[in-house]
């Protein structure tokens, strides 16, 4: 166990709940079919990056929302990003802590986390809406 974070292009929310719901495995392979949605394009993985997973988590609560912040999608935005890409440079991600989500890995994770606000902005250049969702 352990906190795995996840952004992803969809062209609607709740894209990626629908198709893990009704995707089916195909016999002998990896390979999903009959979902009744396209699968969504997976952006960035990040594995026990507690202080991004906070910085997120932040951003959900000021929309108003409440509770664990665990496998709750969260929309990003244009503004998100340019929030996220000044805090990612100046190193000031919050402190976050969780009993699954290791130690801080912002030096280990920055070139990826700037990585992944390049190609979320491209997601929203070509009219995709980006998202994150994290398990843990």
């Amino acid at each position: 166990m352990g906190l795995d974070m996840y952004a992803y292009a969809a062209s609607r929310a709740g894209q990626y709940q629908e198709f893990w719901e009704t995707a089916e495995a195909a016999a002998g392979t990896n390979e999903f079919v009959s979902a009744t949605v396209p699968r969504p394009r997976e952006i960035m993985y990040w594995r026990k990056h507690p202080n991004l997973h906070g910085w997120f988590q932040q951003e959900w609560e000021s929309e108003g929302n409440s509770g664990s912040f665990n496998g709750d999608e969260l929309e990003i935005t244009w503004d998100m990003l340019e929030r996220l890409e000044y805090d990612v440079m100046a190193g000031d991600l919050p402190e976050t802590r969780g009993f699954f989500f290791g130690d801080n890995a912002d030096a280990d994770y920055r070139e990826q986390d700037l990585e992944f606000i390049r190609l979320a902005r491209a997601e929203l250049f070509m009219g995709l809406k980006v998202f994150y969702n994290s398990s843990w």
